[in-house]
């Protein structure tokens, strides 16, 4: 064949055989479309911090980071002494305690629920009414000046009988002080505790619409979280795997699923010494979970650890080993955010997750450089690596362990080039691939 030529290739099917394929396969790719959207592409918070609405108060945020500087000035006052406590390698000791202390310095509070569930319990009406008519003033005025943290919300009572119809009053007390107040914030999330049946995350959903047409909200501005705590939101009656049920039962309202560790665990019967995030009933729960939402734009979150670094040293230093270990635990099996619950587990919160992106930070910019200049190297990476590549550091930037500059020189790519890896259509991925 001469230069410049064409070659002329043969097929045996007509052109009908592949429309009358794709016409009948149409269901499909629109279900996957809805169903499986992808990532937001939004920064997703490290953590969660739980404050009783009674407690929460206008300085929370920042009195939560002066307390954990303070544990850190009492317990590991500098970089070498916080490594040998944890086990950070040397390379790592004065990066990550540098960063700890700037973080607790300028955004100590990724996401803050203020609960009027279990951390509240039961209260006279006219006392939670006032609660909740607070929360949404302080989080506005938080908002308005600037000192709010990314992400926060509430957590309403569940939607069991018993308590079903003082949760939805509270709610409608909080978001109609945050309406009143001006538009609502781009970082409210709410939550949805004790889970168990599709069909009240259906309620909820029925709740939100009601809400923004009774205030002339746009359709769909109000999503929420799901608190897996029960055994059924994870098997159902009928053998099927519930959670999946919730997702769909969201009609997209839906933003994360939140593991209940001690709720989760008591249900099963696990007793109070054992009930902790790394049990095989908890690994089996978020197992499933992180299936289920996978594809769909739903996030997974880890539970929490109750022991708390509070008391001598030593004391101190055992709780911070235990829940930098959690914390790396999880953000190895991809769960990359979960709770707090005291100020003493900011500094290991923290420690944890900028250890995890800067020890890999070099060899993830490496192989991400490689593929996007087709340079080849030790590692065939395909598409969906790339994808994973690109994700890891932009929540390495997004937290504040990884800098803007060195991701950039490291990888010769922008931001905006970064997210394009990190979410790609997924016809993309699939021809890709091939």
């Amino acid at each position: 064949m001469g230069q410049g030529q064409q070659e002329t290739v043969a097929t045996s099917l007509a052109g009908a055989v592949s429309e009358k394929i794709s016409a009948s396969l149409a269901p499909v790719d629109a279900a996957l479309d809805r169903c499986y959207p992808g990532d937001p592409g939004t920064r997703q918070p490290v953590h969660t911090v739980y404050v009783p609405g009674d407690v929460f108060d206008g300085d929370t945020i920042r009195s939560w980071g002066d307390q954990a500087l303070a544990a850190l000035d009492a317990h590991a006052p500098d970089a070498a002494s916080f490594a040998a406590c944890l086990g950070l390698s040397d390379d790592l000791a004065e990066p990550v305690y540098t960063r700890v202390r700037a973080k607790l310095e300028r955004e100590p509070v990724e996401d803050l629920r203020v609960d009027f569930e279990d951390g509240y319990g039961p209260r006279p009406d006219a006392e939670e009414d006032a609660a909740a008519a607070r929360a949404a003033r302080l989080i506005a005025r938080a908002y308005a000046e600037g000192a709010a943290a990314p992400y926060m919300g509430i957590r309403m009572k569940c939607m069991e009988a018993a308590v079903r119809d003082r949760g939805i009053r509270t709610l409608d007390v909080f978001l109609t002080g945050l309406t009143d107040a001006g538009p609502l914030p781009d970082g409210l999330v709410l939550t949805l505790p004790k889970v168990t049946y599709p069909e009240q995350v259906t309620a909820m959903v029925r709740l939100l619409e009601a809400f923004e047409e009774a205030r002339g909200l746009t359709p769909g501005r109000l999503g929420f979280e799901i608190q897996i705590e029960t055994s059924q939101s994870i098997l159902a009656a009928d053998g099927t795997a519930a959670v999946a049920r919730m997702i769909r039962a969201a009609e997209g309202r839906a933003t994360g699923l939140h593991y209940g560790t001690f709720d989760y665990s008591a249900c099963l019967g696990v007793s109070a010494a054992h009930q902790a995030s790394d049990h095989p009933a908890a690994d089996h729960a978020k197992a499933v979970m992180q299936v289920a939402a996978a594809g769909t734009g739903v996030r997974v979150s880890d539970g929490s650890t109750n022991v708390l670094p509070v008391g001598p040293t030593a004391q101190v230093h055992d709780a911070w080993r235990l829940h930098y270990g959690l914390t790396r635990r999880a953000l190895a099996r991809a769960y990359y955010q979960g709770w707090d619950m005291h100020p003493g587990h900011l500094p290991t919160r923290y420690a944890a997750v900028f250890a995890f992106y800067r020890e890999g930070f070099v060899q993830a910019a490496e192989r991400l450089s490689r593929y996007a200049g087709r340079a080849g190297g030790d590692v065939m990476d395909e598409p969906a690596t790339a994808k994973a590549l690109s994700g890891y550091l932009l929540r390495g930037l997004d937290c504040g362990a990884l800098d803007p500059a060195e991701v950039s020189e490291a990888t010769g790519l922008t931001r905006p080039a970064l997210e394009g890896f990190a979410a790609p259509r997924r016809g993309d991925l699939t021809a890709s691939a091939q």
